[in-house]
């Protein structure tokens, strides 16, 4: 997003924050699906979207025609909130799609964070993506751009639903569907970044060879909080192929210390002396 629409949907963030400090897990569940259901609409009908970020418009016209449609078909608290989404200032119209999701996924996160489950969500998602990335059929299912949509949101319901939290499983099938028109795996990387932001952590992408126990998960999580000085949490993947040592990535920063990366480099320096 560009600078304006980021600030149109930093302000439409800080109204569904002061809407879920009220409002209960099921009025922000109900909320978020119909903000998402919106979002799509918008997705399929270029026309509409194109009418709301008019600048041509004022933003109470844009506000107007987006509640004078939806009044009636879907609750309060997302009507008050797709009205704000609408009123804002927005660089193209995909912005204000790619806006939708993310203001419908977060409210997603704050049913669960109203729930007292927000950390369980985050952590279900991130292994549901590890999963996933570890089998070649169920990676190829879900990331597979070709396949209808709704073929792949029922894949994940068939497989998460009764071992995942309601909240976990339709942010599943967002990241499956695409999230902001990332592949898969980005938009699972970007849905439990969003998550972490929401309990105020960032996180730490760890690999290592062999598990971490408890201890030197604590010790690695407190290292990383005291050099960010912000708290981190970390989501831990096994992949044995590393053979040893460990791989830190937060954000744009990358530390590789495993095995593999030091016998990758010692490779390329005998090559360069030949």
């Amino acid at each position: 997003m560009q600078a304006a629409s980021r600030e149109s949907y930093a302000a439409v963030a800080d109204r569904l924050n002061a809407y879920a400090a009220s409002a209960s897990v099921e009025e922000l569940a109900q909320a978020a699906g119909d903000i998402l259901d919106v979002a799509a609409l918008l997705g399929r009908e270029p026309g509409l979207r194109r009418a709301l970020a008019d600048i041509n418009r004022t933003a109470e016209e844009r506000s107007a025609l987006l509640t004078g449609l939806l009044t009636g078909k879907v609750s309060a608290g997302a009507l008050d909130l797709l009205g704000q989404l609408a009123a804002g200032h927005w660089s193209t119209p995909l912005d204000l799609v790619s806006a939708g999701e993310r203001l419908g996924a977060e409210a997603l996160l704050a049913s669960a964070e109203r729930g007292g489950n927000l950390a369980e969500v985050e952590d279900e998602l991130f292994r549901f993506g590890q999963v996933a990335a570890g089998d070649r059929g169920l990676a190829g299912a879900v990331s597979d751009s070709t396949a209808p949509v709704a073929r792949k949101a029922a894949l994940v319901r068939e497989l998460l639903d009764g071992k995942a939290a309601p909240v976990t499983v339709r942010l599943a099938e967002l990241a499956v569907a695409g999230f902001e028109g990332r592949g898969f795996t980005h938009s699972v990387t970007r849905l439990v970044e969003l998550a972490a932001e929401r309990r105020e952590q960032t996180v730490a992408y760890v690999t290592v060879a062999i598990p971490l126990d408890v201890q030197q998960e604590q010790r690695l999580v407190a290292e990383l909080s005291r050099q960010y000085g912000r708290q981190i949490t970390a989501k831990v993947s096994v992949e044995p192929k590393v053979l040893g040592g460990i791989s830190v990535q937060v954000g744009h920063d990358l530390w590789d210390g495993t095995v593999a990366r030091r016998l990758a480099d010692s490779r390329n320096a005998l090559a360069g002396r030949k």
